[in-house]
């Protein structure tokens, strides 16, 4: 039973990673009365800076939305431009762009898992606390990072905003002795990816199991990265164009960025998401890691997301070697441009889930018009739908500081990129 009491939780900062924010809960007669995730961080204005711009310089603009995710923004932008300007760049630079790709994933969900999440359930304040008594856990987050910022760095110059995307697809070609350097450490790295799926699985994850729609895209032969529909586990199915026909995005009165619904309803997107509606695109040896395990996919408790970034980190490593298998240098890693007016259309799998832009040029190729829609807006209706069910489930007769704890680890599920990614709640209580 739930203690009859009213409590007032007030987080005024979430400090650090990505953003500023705020947790506010109120507790009333054994219930959630009102709870808030507050953002609060001054509007950036990326849209609105966009426009008049080249759409030569929108890829490397774009990549400063987001310090971790940066290769998301980049190809969902040039699919949309690419889309205006009639262009396909070819078989080579579709595989290279995933390749990019594949370095972003696993260089995000490295620093998650091991740095954000992990010390949630093994009952440490963060990562150094937990690299004491996990030393051999904590380096292993640390080179599946670093890989992952070095094949992003292959095609981008720079782990960090990277400059080498370009419309049409890379400024530069690398060589074979710099793949061939990469090839060897990504086949090293398969074993820490395997021990991972395990590991993850293993913690003592909480059951907080709930009903939600997770939305992804689908390719229908390919784990979804750059291309694909957008689909749920509600039957929906469109084209990437037909995206603003079931989305829609709110102004909330707490939040200086927008809730998306679809709608009008919460969903999931991200790797659970991603990983429960595409399980079977996973190759043999990524699916027989996750069954090896007592999980079971599709799962409806978000705290398995860390096991789905485990997964998907797994997996980006196989796939890249794949894409160098073969490689060449081709004569041109870029396929020429030629710019028009249009509207086109861009949506890709950020690893936090889905990404999707909206572009309209002048005859010139200067950006008209821009939208963009980011994982963690699409995510943040859900996150405030599962704070309440989770804590409500958890007991809200428990202590504070076990409630903040909780409060911290179901945000910390989604990833988001805003402050409430890291350890960062200190609690202001005032009981009534």
């Amino acid at each position: 039973m739930s203690e009859a009491r009213a409590i007032s939780i007030r987080v005024p900062v979430l400090a650090r990673v990505e953003g500023e924010g705020a947790l506010e809960i109120d507790i009333a007669d054994g219930r959630v009365a009102a709870l808030s995730l507050r953002i609060f961080e001054p509007p950036r204005f990326f849209e609105k800076l966009l426009e008049g711009r080249s759409y030569a310089e929108v890829p490397d603009l774009v990549a400063r939305i987001c310090g971790i995710c940066p290769v998301a923004y980049q190809m969902s932008a040039v699919h949309a431009l690419e889309g205006i300007f009639g262009i396909d760049p070819g078989p080579w630079v579709r595989a290279m762009r995933r390749l990019i790709y594949c370095g972003e994933w696993i260089e995000s969900h490295s620093l998650h898992i091991h740095l954000l999440a992990a010390p949630d359930f093994l009952g440490f304040e963060n990562v150094i606390e937990m690299a004491r008594d996990h030393p051999e856990e904590a380096r292993r987050g640390f080179r599946l990072q670093a890989l992952g910022n070095d094949l992003i760095r292959l095609f981008g110059g720079r782990s960090v905003h990277p400059v080498g995307v370009r419309v049409g697809g890379f400024h530069r070609a690398p060589t074979r002795d710099e793949v061939e350097d990469l090839q060897a450490r990504l086949r090293t790295a398969l074993s820490d990816a395997r021990s991972l799926v395990a590991w993850t699985a293993s913690l003592p994850l909480p059951e907080d199991t709930q009903a939600f729609t997770c939305v992804a895209m689908r390719h229908p032969h390919e784990y979804p990265m750059n291309e694909g529909r957008i689909v749920s586990d509600r039957g929906l199915d469109i084209g990437i164009d037909a995206y603003e026909a079931h989305f829609a995005e709110q102004q909330i009165a707490h939040s200086t960025a927008l809730h998306s619904l679809l709608h009008g309803q919460p969903y999931l997107v991200g790797p659970l998401a991603r990983l429960n509606l595409n399980r079977e695109l996973l190759p043999e040896a990524v699916a027989g890691a996750l069954d090896a395990t007592a999980l079971r996919i599709p799962s409806s408790n978000v705290f398995h997301s860390i096991v789905a970034r485990a997964a998907e980190i797994y997996y980006a490593l196989l796939e890249a070697l794949r894409i160098l298998e073969d490689y060449d240098v081709p004569s041109s890693p870029f396929a020429s441009t030629r710019p028009r007016a249009g509207t086109g259309f861009g949506c890709t799998e950020a690893p936090r889930g889905l990404l999707w832009h909206r572009y309209e040029t002048d005859p010139t190729g200067s950006i008209r018009r821009a939208r963009i829609v980011p994982p963690t807006s699409q995510n943040q209706a859900r996150i405030e739908e599962d704070l309440r069910r989770s804590l409500e489930a958890f007991g809200l007769e428990r202590s504070e500081d076990e409630l903040r704890r909780r409060g911290e680890a179901v945000i910390r599920n989604y990833d988001p990129c805003i402050s409430c990614a890291t350890h960062f709640l200190k609690l202001s209580v005032n009981r009534r």
